[in-house]
């Protein structure tokens, strides 16, 4: 009975030495990498697939930190057994988790009656491969594709100065028009849609999108969690839709993001 009790005794000191030396690791990590910039948002830290590393997100960022704070990797794991992206894989889950927060009253649909594939759009009412991209929005629910937009301005939410920027004014604007859809259509086509203001979820969006590693519009992402950075024709992204529901990925030429 002695005997029993006391390698229960032992085993939890050492549950508890572990969790307390994780614990310490974890804010050696934190302290790192926050040591590198005042203005970096840490929103997670866990141990990474590779043994004496924890996988940060920070800022738009995944990165990899030694337990002991020292070092810090950038860049792709891969899992060279399962042939996986593991970097990719912990963004799409991610992005999966943080899209499933936003309430649908909070995005801009354009969608036919019986969509078989939603991608969420991060798009700036100025960028011209993100007006190119919507010309086709007809065509995309033809072929049952749903676009759900979310706002995300690439001059930012506001100036050095603190001001609002144009293209943050803008979708502003859109939001808050009487018409959405037809105003949003407008402002794709370059047109003047006046300025109105109310409560808006413009700022949300781009910060969402900073957080999820958006950096350039059209930024399409699919229900998986997986991206494509770039402007797309309609066929070519209906094949990637396929794919995926394949389980398979498709490898597309991309134009530069504006």
């Amino acid at each position: 009975m002695l005997k029993k009790t006391l390698f229960t005794l032992a085993a939890s000191l050492c549950l508890a030495a572990t969790a307390s030396a994780a614990d310490g690791n974890e804010k050696a990590v934190r302290d790192a990498v926050q040591s590198l910039g005042r203005d970096i948002h840490i929103d997670s830290v866990e141990p990474a697939p590779m043994p004496g590393f924890y996988q940060v997100m920070a800022s738009g960022r995944l990165v990899y930190v030694s337990a002991d704070g020292k070092y810090m990797m950038n860049g792709d794991v891969i899992d060279i057994g399962g042939k996986q992206n593991l970097t990719e894989t912990a963004w799409a889950r991610t992005r999966r988790a943080e899209l499933a927060k936003v309430d649908d009253s909070h995005k801009l649909v354009f969608a036919p009656a019986k969509p078989k594939y939603t991608v969420t759009v991060f798009t700036d009412v100025d960028c011209a491969y993100c007006r190119e991209l919507h010309k086709h929005i007809d065509e995309f629910n033809k072929q049952g594709i749903a676009v759900q937009y979310l706002f995300w301005p690439r001059t930012g939410v506001k100036t050095t100065a603190g001001n609002d920027t144009p293209s943050y004014t803008r979708a502003v604007s859109v939001w808050c028009a009487a018409d959405r859809k037809a105003t949003f259509n407008a402002a794709m086509k370059g047109s003047d849609v006046g300025k109105a203001s109310c409560t808006n979820p413009v700022a949300d969006d781009f910060a969402l999108g900073e957080r999820l590693g958006v950096s350039g519009t059209p930024t399409i992402m699919f229900e998986d969690g997986t991206t494509i950075p770039s402007y797309v024709t309609p066929d070519q992204l209906l094949a990637a839709l396929r794919q995926r529901e394949a389980g398979k990925t498709l490898e597309l030429g991309q134009a530069d993001s504006e």
